[in-house]
């Protein structure tokens, strides 16, 4: 009599990039699930991605993932070479060091670093180190995964002597029975993966810089010593990728702002706080000028709120509980207040002071307000990443069928910005995070007025799952200055929840209470950032509409002072020195240029003589015999046009 056939072992499926869904059993890898594609693949596979996240190969698959496989033809594939990147670096650092400690090295998006404790090292070492991880990536040592159990890991890092690797072993243990090690020649690691398969898969690499990181990112935990890296899979790659680098050195909004004497933060007045210096002062008044304008225009109402509140608008507000951490919280008497880091509630307060009626919206506010927010020190950086930042800011109340309507009139402001500072843009659409309030149904509306919007627009976009503000779904854009990089911009949030909070209303035509639609907006984003955005796309050389100083005007000698002052005055409502030091004119015109005027005038006895002047423009370019009338009608059509180059003597 035959065996009774044993029940089939259970299937799983996966979804592919295209859309279909591969069966698979219960258990399977990545690895597994290529090879069931097809045999070339399976042979390939470096790594995979599970529902958007990196894995190794043996990592198991599950039911439903979102499965892509990663291979050296695909755009993930730099990241992987570039995790075993930094294991070569921590390697040779052990290799040339004595009794470091390992903390963490994972990819970047532009390279890798690892943190080290217990190592004295500097820029002059690199270089030995750029050795030994030559020397590793040519021994072609086997890249080799060990899945070992908790009690095993354990036992081995403190053999070694690891307490931040035990420390992250025992966030490993909360999750699974068993953890990796990656090992290669006499050296390995706790990792999860994923690694390329061998040291000599590993392409051109060069060690950038050395700086301090707290452990997990904690001002309160030990300073380590962090080493910045890059790995690409040929030197062109590399090459092209330092050259972007020494260009934004170049650009630098902190060496430029240094330069032009723009802003400073100094250790006395605290870290993340900006000074605004008269020339900085200048750029950041044309900037609110421009917005002011554009508000006017679209009807917004001006309004001011305070710095400080009780931490009850905050409560109700909701950022209480998911913002307290980021927030400068105080006592005062048996009252604690907070220091805002949003103006919004301030906005939803002066709309509860008032009964509307439908008619009168929108109402939309404006203000240019001062916020505060906790940022790891760590994290702050020039006018990037401030404690203390001003944000165009913008609140519209409306009702729900004028959504649409007002959504499109903030992306034409939008839209305005960008063309006046010739900047590229990226568009996302930013769905609700895993922190949020507000009801499905709440949400799911407003993510599809939002996307209703931008189709109609047809504007291209991608969407950010999971990134929307806690109280609502946002479009975000991102400003790309002139070498490519790309920076948070303008915003449009809607916000249903915030109405609710405030128990805002207003009566409809039937007489009944409705409430209205919050609508957050900033066409900047912030001053600090887009300010910082502007130093470094246009190197300091301001349009001149922005620029701190016009135009200079230098006579050739101190016989011409007088006519040099006279020629001042006839350019009255532009920002125009006269350069009287004693210096040769080519110092003159030298220090105008490093100064970054857009224009010099230059006269001696011929243009006094004549009753003209001598143009000269950033680019070097000349004009003799320039009617001053002719040059003061061209600088108010430049100035009033907004227009980004000098152009006078094109």
């Amino acid at each position: 009599m035959s065996e009774p056939e044993s029940e089939s072992q259970e299937s799983i499926a996966v979804v592919l990039p295209d859309g279909s869904e591969l069966d698979v059993d219960a258990g399977a890898t990545v690895e597994d699930c290529a090879y069931e594609i097809g045999p070339g693949l399976g042979r390939d596979t470096v790594a995979g991605k599970l529902d958007g996240d990196l894995v190794a190969r043996e990592e198991p698959v599950y039911d439903g993932a979102e499965l892509e496989i990663v291979t050296d033809q695909s755009e993930a594939y730099l990241r992987v070479m570039r995790h075993s990147a930094a294991h070569c670096l921590a390697q040779a650092v052990e290799r040339q060091f004595d009794d470091v400690k390992l903390a963490i090295g994972p990819p970047t998006d532009e390279g890798f670093y690892y943190d080290f404790d217990d190592l004295d090292v500097d820029e002059d070492d690199l270089e030995t180190l750029e050795d030994e991880i030559e020397e590793i990536v040519e021994a072609d040592y086997d890249i080799e995964r060990e899945e070992v159990s908790i009690e095993e890991a354990r036992d081995r890092l403190e053999q070694r002597d690891e307490p931040y690797k035990l420390e992250l072993l025992e966030e490993f243990a909360a999750e699974g029975e068993t953890v990796t090690f990656y090992s290669q020649g006499e050296w390995e690691d706790l990792c999860a993966g994923p690694h390329v398969d061998s040291t000599g898969e590993i392409g051109a690499v060069e060690l950038l810089e050395i700086a301090g990181a707290y452990w997990r990112g904690d001002e309160t935990n030990p300073m380590q010593t962090r080493i910045y890296g890059t790995a690409f899979e040929d030197e062109s790659d590399l090459e092209a990728f330092l050259e972007r680098r020494r260009e934004a050195a170049q650009r630098d909004h902190r060496k430029i702002g240094r330069e032009m004497d723009l802003f400073s933060i100094q250790d006395v007045t605290g870290p993340g706080l900006p000074l605004y210096h008269p020339p900085g002062k200048t750029v950041l008044n044309e900037l609110s000028e421009f917005v002011r304008e554009l508000n006017g225009e679209a009807g917004y109402d001006y309004v001011e709120t305070p710095h400080v509140f009780k931490t009850d608008l905050w409560h109700r507000s909701g950022h209480y509980e998911n913002y307290k951490d980021d927030m400068f919280v105080f006592d005062v008497g048996d009252d604690e207040f907070g220091l805002k880091p949003m103006n919004c509630p301030g906005h939803a307060a002066i709309f509860q002071d008032h009964s509307w009626s439908y008619r009168d919206l929108p109402i939309r506010y404006a203000e240019d307000g001062k916020v505060y927010r906790r940022e790891q020190r760590g994290e702050l950086s020039g006018l990037s990443r401030v404690w203390a930042f001003t944000i165009d800011d913008g609140h519209l109340f409306v009702r729900p069928d004028q959504i649409e309507q007002e959504v499109e009139q903030i992306l034409e402001m939008i839209f305005t910005v960008l063309e006046t500072f010739d900047l590229d843009y990226e568009v996302s659409l930013a769905t609700r995070p895993e922190k949020s309030v507000g009801s499905d149904e709440i949400w799911e509306r407003a993510e599809s007025i939002l996307e209703s919007v931008l189709e109609e627009s047809k504007m291209d976009y991608e969407v950010e799952e999971g990134d929307g503000a806690f109280y609502g779904p946002k479009i975000d854009f991102g400003f790309e200055d002139a070498i490519g990089r790309v920076w948070d911009g303008p915003t449009v949030q809607l916000d249903f929840n915030m109405p609710e909070r405030f128990d805002l209303t207003y009566v409809g035509e039937d007489n009944e209470e409705h409430r209205p639609v919050m609508i957050h907006r900033g066409i900047y984003g912030s001053y600090e950032r887009f300010f910082m955005v502007l130093i470094e796309h246009f190197e300091g050389n301001f349009p001149l509409w922005l620029a701190p100083e016009q135009v200079r005007v230098l006579p050739i000698s101190d016989d011409n002072l007088d006519y040099a002052r006279e020629v001042a005055s006839e350019f009255e409502g532009f920002r125009i020195e006269v350069g009287d030091r004693d210096a040769t004119l080519e110092r003159k015109i030298r220090a105008a240029h490093d100064d970054r005027v857009p224009y010099q005038i230059i006269v001696g006895d011929d243009e006094e003589e004549a009753g003209t002047i001598s143009v000269r423009d950033r680019f070097e370019r000349q004009e003799y015999d320039v009617d001053i009338d002719a040059f003061r009608a061209h600088l108010e059509a430049e100035r009033d046009e907004k227009r980004t180059e000098p152009n006078f003597l094109q």
